[in-house]
């Protein structure tokens, strides 16, 4: 991986991290100091915590996709350590979509006139699904790819004895 990828990819994590942490230090501090009162149209208060947790997740599938690259970086990443940055950013997903079943459970009662909203929300959910399991096939290929690497240097240890 080049260095100008490698440091646009750093750069765009920095820039979505600092904004994720903005978003949530002004949305917790919305929530404890009560300074925004509610309208009564949809529950605003879940769907604010459900925000905050959401832009975790999104930052722990930044933080592990940071880790990652760094082992590209370094040559470490067909290694069982990233095995850990993966399953992070695989949890991560399953943790996004399992909170946008929750906001489209809290926005349904809303939409009994117009059901199709609620049935797209829930295909975007599926979606999200669908994204961790791309994620759970490029791990399964990892495996492989470690297990190759491990094999080749066994085979490389043996020659080496041979010779």
């Amino acid at each position: 991986m080049g260095k100008l990828t490698v440091g646009a990819l750093r750069a765009v994590l920095v820039v979505v991290l600092t904004g994720t942490v903005f978003v949530q230090t002004l949305m917790v501090w919305t929530l404890v100091s009560g300074s925004d009162p509610e309208d009564g149209s949809i529950p605003l208060t879940p769907l604010r915590v459900i925000t905050i947790l959401g832009m975790l997740s999104a930052q722990v599938a930044l933080v592990s996709v940071w880790r990652l690259v760094t082992m590209v970086r370094r040559g470490t990443v067909f290694s069982h350590a990233a095995f850990r940055y993966v399953d992070a950013v695989i949890g991560a997903i399953v943790a996004a979509a399992l909170l946008w079943f929750a906001v489209t459970a809290i926005n349904a009662p809303g939409q009994r006139d117009d059901p199709g909203v609620t049935v797209i929300m829930g295909g975007i959910g599926l979606a999200i699904l669908g994204v961790a399991l791309i994620v759970l096939v490029l791990r399964m290929l990892l495996a492989q790819a470690v297990a190759r690497d491990v094999e080749a240097a066994q085979m490389q240890a043996e020659l080496d004895e041979v010779i």
